[in-house]
This record gives C-alpha cells, structure tokens and sequence, in this order.
C-alpha cells in the first residue's frame, strides 16, 4: 500500500489524541493571545505618551532586532541542551520581564524599550526550540494537520490579544502587561507537563570556538541541503513581500480606500480569521496532494488576493479580499514550516530553525524599510508590486525538483525500476581525502571527524560511478556497507509480492542523502531496492568504518535521528512491516557497545 494512500487516511484531529500535542497547543494559544496583547499595549501605550507614529514603529521593530544579534546563536544551545528545559526557562523568564514592563516604563518611557528587546531575545531561544519538537509530537503523516492547528493557536489567537489590549487600554493598559506575564506561566506548566525523548548528550564544553563550529555547521546544513536551500530562495522574496504589505496596509487602508481606523482594525482581524479557515482547510485536505505543491497553490492565491487588493475601489471591498491572502498564507505557511521540518535533522533543528529565523527577518525588515518608498511613490502601485512578488515565487517553486516537481520525480522513479538494468556492480576506485571533502560538504556532521577518524573511515571505502538506470541495492541481498550520495539521484522502492504489480513506497533520494546504513549496521537483509535514475556518485562504506565514526556523538546522534525517523514511519500500520533488527541491536546501535550476532525479528527497518 503506498504511503500517500495511508497518510491520506489519517484523520486531521487524530493529533489531538496525543496528551504532548495538546499541552503544547494550548500553551501556544493562551501564550501568544498574551504576547498580541502586550504588542499592541506597548504601542497604545509609546502613542499615548509620545503621539509619535515613529516610536510605535520601533516598538513593533524592537521585537525582530535580537534575532540578529542572539539567534544564530540560540539555534546552537537549542541543538546542545534539552529543548523542554529551554522553553520553560524562557517563558519563565519572558514572565517575569513583561511583569516589569509597567513598573520601569512609568518611570521613563525608554525603559520599555529596554525590556521589549530583552524580552524579544530571550524569545529567540523560544522558538527554535519550539519549532523543533513538534515532530517529535506527531507522526509524518500527521505533521501537515499539527502545523496547521499550532498555526491556529498561534496566529488566530492574536485576534484575541488586540481585542483585549483595545478593552484594556480603556481602563488600565499595566492589566495588559500582567496579564501577558501569567500566560507565559501557564504555557511554562503545560511545557513542563510534556514527556519528551530524553536530552541529547553533549560531549563538547560551551566555549566560544565550539559556538562558532556549531553556527558554521548550522547554515551550512541549510545551504547544502537541497530542501533548505530551495525553500530559503523561494521564501526570501516572499518575506520581503510581507514586510512591505505589512506596513502599506495602514496607508492603503485609510489614506487610499478612505477608512477609518475601526475599519483598519476590521480589516486585521479578518486577515487572522481567513488564516484560520486556510488553517483548518490544511489541517484536513493537506494529505490530499503533494507538500511542495500546497507551496505553489499558497503562494499564487497570495499574489492574487493581494493585487485585487491593491486595486480595490472601496475599504470593503479591499477588507475580503485581504481576507483571501490570509487563507492563502496558510497553505503557504504550513506546507513550508512541515518540509524544512522533515528534512533536516533532529540533531540540527535548532541551528538550521535559528538560522531561517535570523535570515527570515533581515529580509523582512528590508521590506519594511522599502515601505518609506510610500512618501514619493503611488501606495497602489506598492501594493501591487509586493503582491506580484508571489506571483513569479508560485511559478519558480512549480519548476523547482522536490517541490513542484514530485510528479514528474515519481514517474521517473517508477520508469527507472521498470528498465532496470541487472548487471555486475559498476567499477569502483579506493576512496581520497577529497571525496571525504565532498561528504562534508554534503553532510556536515561528518566535519567532527578527526584526522585520525577520517583516515580510518576511508581506509576500506570505495567511490562508485554509478549510471543511470542501474541497481545499487537489491531488495533481500545481504548487507555490507552503507552509500552516501556524493552527487546524482537515486530511487527506493519496495517491490510488491504480487507479480502484477510494480513498487509501492517510492521515495526519491538526492546527493546528501544516505542509505543502506542500518541493515549493513545490523547484518539483516535489505528492504528495498535502490535504482540511480541519474548519473551519480556513490559513497560505499564498510559497516566497521561507519561504526567507527559512529563513536563520535554528532555523527552516532544524525545516523539514529535517521533510524528513528525511518523506524516511526515503518511503525505505521497502514504501512507495510519489513523485516530487521531486534531491539537488542538497536540499545546496542544506541550505546555504541559492539554488535552482538543480529538476527532478524518483525520490527521495521530501513533499507
């Protein structure tokens, strides 16, 4: 049975069943109707004080400031430390800072500043934290409907926030900051109330040379992952878009539509509920087609809502169809957070997190600076122009491999495994320094190797020019080694018993991608033929010398983030149960202990 049929019939609520899930969503909403209502308070209250339209634009910008300063390195203690501690000691330590927002900010209105950027740096170690464990509460098959009910928790609830910062701006605008203090400390509880995998081990001390390794091996895991790198380019001009829409929506609405300020308000809170219902659209019908096209669909309804926008004749008008870009910047939104979240590593979410994070919000700040543009030039022609933006971002991401493209990926996986070729395995030459070089530069983690290390997991490995249309691995061989892809593309499937048939859970692997390595770690059979459907380069390591390297945590820590990856998509029972290892050779795998004799039992592995 395929694995898109069997996503397809997981239930969109079915996450909520999960006690983790539930806590988290709940911490997420209550938190973040605080957090809109400390905003928007701090603004009322910089308006009050200052009449100053400038000041409430730097409250708004104070809070993006700190993740260029602090969040690349956050993403590193993310990755270093247990994620549940860090997000409760934030919150609790976000607690007690906007509690003392009206205390300090009475006594001079600079002092709320200070405490909005403190308070926005501690939330950079928050987040990526945050973002990081979410697939560790839902399946695969689930992830696309969590990261649409988190979005709810998340955006729709600020509506929640700005109704309230208005009400209690009318009678004490301190109740707003208090308020917000107390929902960080329920979010703490519900977070301490999660029964997380344990905290990654960390070898290394906390120095300023190890900080810096880890920063370098987070961006280069985004860069050379090509998912990451996709999503990043096709990402950043949409987030420039944003930041210049966000700011021309308060001219365009008021000054070109001729609002009023009620009707601005309207005008954001329905934004938020269109996001919703996109969000709740994506939480049941996300299965029913490829993640990567959900981007396209996302991003072309964006383009379109906002240039109907921008050539609106009345508030009313232009107040629906901002509405429209709120659905579509859902789909857009969750289908983007779900693939960065499936393809990078456990052990490097944080970093790789941090990193799209600080990123993200240069290019968004960019934006909103573009927007000073609005004193000399036509707002409705700014308008229009962020809003095409989209547009040409839906037509790259439609020609872009693994994103628009699976269709045609899949058909040439299926084509490949159909024409075949059975022949002797390609000729192979002894493995150099510079095809280690190679590896790393697809793999970071394996930069951890040292000298010595390097030289003994390139003692017995070959380098293999594998054509197209061969067969690397051949379902029920017995297995020796592991491949790393160096450069090309592969396809696995599993062939059906049923002579009838062909294969069903096709999956397409490209250069940084590995495979092979837990049936040669454990002497079980392979699970799955591997075809290359391009010309390619090939890693092919003995299952000694990747046990080796395996003795150093970070790379020991991304092969059994892989294995556990794998292991709970196999586990699912719409899917098929392969045959493996025992759970006596997984503790070993787990405590780097050597291999005792591996014997096939009914647990899912692997190719």
């Amino acid at each position: 049975m395929a694995a898109g049929a069997a996503a397809a019939r997981v239930s969109a609520w079915s996450v909520f069943k999960k006690r983790d899930f539930l806590l988290l969503w709940l911490g997420a909403l209550v938190s973040t109707a605080g957090s809109a209502l400390n905003s928007l308070a701090a603004g009322i209250y910089v308006f009050q004080q200052t009449q100053s339209a400038f000041l409430v634009g730097v409250t708004l910008m104070a809070t993006a400031v700190p993740s260029l300063l602090v969040g690349l390195i956050a993403g590193v203690f993310v990755d270093r430390y247990d994620r549940r501690t860090i997000m409760i000691v934030s919150n609790l330590v976000m607690g007690v800072v906007v509690a003392l927002i009206p205390v300090l900010m009475h006594l001079h209105v600079s002092l709320l500043f200070v405490m909005i950027l403190i308070n926005a740096g501690v939330k950079q170690f928050f987040d990526p934290a945050y973002e990081a464990i979410i697939p560790e509460l839902a399946t695969e098959e689930e992830l696309s409907a969590a990261n649409a009910f988190l979005a709810i928790a998340s955006f729709g609830s600020t509506a929640i926030g700005f109704a309230g910062a208005g009400l209690l701006a009318a009678i004490s605008i301190d109740w707003a900051f208090y308020i917000d203090a107390m929902t960080f400390g329920f979010s703490a509880l519900c977070i301490f109330a999660l029964q997380l995998r344990p905290k990654l081990d960390v070898s290394e001390e906390t120095a300023a040379e190890n900080i810096f390794k880890n920063l370098k091996a987070g961006t280069s895991t985004l860069w050379r992952t090509p998912m990451l790198r996709s999503l990043f380019m096709l990402g950043a001009p949409v987030f420039f878009a944003f930041g210049l829409w966000n700011v021309l929506l308060l001219p365009m609405a008021i000054k070109v539509l001729g609002g009023t300020e009620f009707e601005y308000g309207i005008q954001e809170g329905l934004t938020s509920v269109g996001f919703v219902i996109g969000s709740l659209f994506m939480a049941k019908y996300a299965p029913k087609m490829q993640m990567g096209l959900w981007v396209v669909v996302g991003a072309l309804g964006t383009a379109v809502g906002g240039v109907i926008y921008g050539v609106s004749p009345t508030i009313w008008i232009g107040i629906i169809f901002v509405a429209v870009t709120g659905f579509f910047n859902s789909p857009y939104s969750v289908a983007r957070q779900t693939l960065s979240q499936l393809h990078t590593p456990r052990e490097m979410r944080g970093r790789v997190f941090a990193a799209n994070y600080v990123m993200r919000d240069v290019i968004f700040l960019a934006g909103m600076a573009c927007a000073g543009l609005a004193d000399v030039f036509n707002v409705r022609a700014l308008m229009v122009i962020a809003s095409i933006i989209p547009f040409f971002v839906a037509i790259a991401a439609l020609l872009t491999p693994g994103i628009g493209r699976p269709a045609a990926e899949w058909r040439r996986a299926l084509a490949a495994f159909r024409a075949v070729r059975t022949a002797a395995p390609s000729p192979a030459r002894v493995a150099t320094l510079a095809d280690f070089d190679r590896l790393v530069g697809r793999l970071a983690t394996f930069g951890y190797l040292n000298d010595g290390q390097r030289a003994d997991f390139l003692s017995q490995a070959l380098v293999r020019e594998v054509p197209m249309g061969e067969r690397v691995v051949t379902y029920g061989d017995t297995a020796t080694a592991a491949y790393f892809i160096l450069d090309g593309e592969a396809a696995v499937g599993i062939p059906d018993p049923d002579p009838q048939k062909d294969y069903h859970g096709l999956a397409t692997i490209k250069a940084g991608d590995f495979f092979g390595e837990i049936a040669a770690l454990t002497g079980s059979t392979r699970t799955a033929d591997v075809v290359a459907t391009q010309p390619s380069t090939l890693l092919e390591v003995p299952a000694e010398s990747l046990r080796a390297a395996m003795e150093v945590p970070e790379v020991s820590r991304l092969v059994l983030s892989i294995l556990d990856e794998r292991l709970t998509r196999l586990r699912q029972p719409d899917l098929p149960r392969l045959a493996t290892m025992d759970q006596s050779v997984l503790r070993e795998l787990r405590s780097g202990k050597p291999p005792a004799e591996a014997s096939p039992s009914l647990e899912p592995a692997a190719v």
